[in-house]
Order: C-alpha cells, then structure tokens, then sequence
C-alpha cells in the first residue's frame, strides 16, 4: 500500500465484492435528480459507514475540484480506495450504466410530452426539493468542520463568502473557487505549519 492510500480497519464497513460496490453505486445514480448530494451522504456516510463525515467531506471537495460530475469522481475514488483499478471501473459502471437507460427513456417520453404544463410544474418541484436536499446536507455535514485545522467559525466564514460572491454578486465560480478556495489552502497550510 502507498503512503497516499488510506489504511481501511478490516472491522470497518466495506463493499463486500466488486458486485455489491457496482449495485450500490447504481442504487445511488438512480435515486439522484438535479442533485445528489445528500443521497450519497447519506447512503456512504451514514447507513453503509463506508466513509466518516470528515472522510466524505474531504473527498468530495476533491471531486469538485476534478473535471466531471461531482459524483462520479466521488465514485471513482471510493471504488478505486476499496478495490483499486477494477472497483474504480466498477463503481463508475455502476454509476453510469442503469441512468443512461433512464435519461434515453425519459428523453423519449420528454420529446412526446414536453409542452404539456403539467410536465413543466413537475420539473420546477424537482429542482426546488434538489435545492432543499442540498442545503440539508450541507447543515449535516457542519460538523465535520469542528475537526478541520480552521474550525467551525473560519470555514462557516468562508462558506458564506462563497455564497455571497455566487449567489448575490454573480461573481463567476471559477473566480470564487480561484480566490477562496486558495485562500483557504493557504490559512489551513498555516495552521498545520504552527
């Protein structure tokens, strides 16, 4: 195992088999829409244990960071962590395989039925039940700053920096992430250094 590899407790919950890892993996893209960050908490955090909230927290900022669905690249790391190259596959398979059914059917049938006003009002519920998903994930996982070299008060700082920036001024992400997310490096780097 390299130093970069975490060391996984044998006692600790893990996938059983490659099978298990791909069909909980599908379970998790099936349940996601607009948003699945608060399923995938839930699922990997808090009823299969496979990751601590500090844990969940930290590998889900580097899937942020790296090209792709936030989730997928969360996949890829889990899958990769428990079984190497053929769990990455594996997860990814399974993150991949059963949606893509899902969206060419539901393409087809968007096709047939996207003027009806009943269709438009569905999705508009969809997004506001993501939006709500989200920010109950978010409070949940507050304590898991309690940990971080920064703390509660610095990270929550932060955080509604970023808010502020995105949501009220518009300021581009890419600029937001550019500039907070290297400040924050920065302050962590020396808090770890002191």
């Amino acid at each position: 195992m390299s130093a970069s590899t975490p060391t996984i407790s044998p006692d600790r919950p893990q996938p059983r088999s490659l099978l298990d890892l791909f069909l909980s993996m599908s379970f998790l893209a099936l349940q996601g829409f607009g948003g699945v960050l608060a399923v995938v908490q839930h699922e990997l955090v808090e009823r299969k244990r496979w990751l601590t909230r500090e844990e969940f927290v930290e590998e889900w900022a580097v899937a942020q960071i790296l090209p792709g669905p936030n989730v997928v690249n969360l996949s890829l790391m889990l899958g990769s962590r428990y079984f190497g190259l053929p769990g990455a596959i594996a997860a990814l398979a399974g993150m991949l395989t059963f949606p893509t059914i899902v969206v060419l059917a539901m393409a087809i049938a968007y096709a047939q039925y996207a003027q009806h006003p009943g269709v438009a009002g569905a999705l508009r519920g969809m997004g506001a039940v993501a939006a709500g998903l989200i920010i109950a994930s978010g409070l949940k996982l507050v304590t898991a700053l309690n940990r971080h070299p920064l703390g509660r008060p610095a990270g929550l700082t932060i955080a509604g920096l970023c808010f502020v920036a995105v949501a009220l001024w518009h300021v581009p992400l890419a600029w937001v992430l550019g500039i907070l997310g290297t400040l924050s490096c920065v302050l962590t780097w020396h808090r770890i250094r002191a």
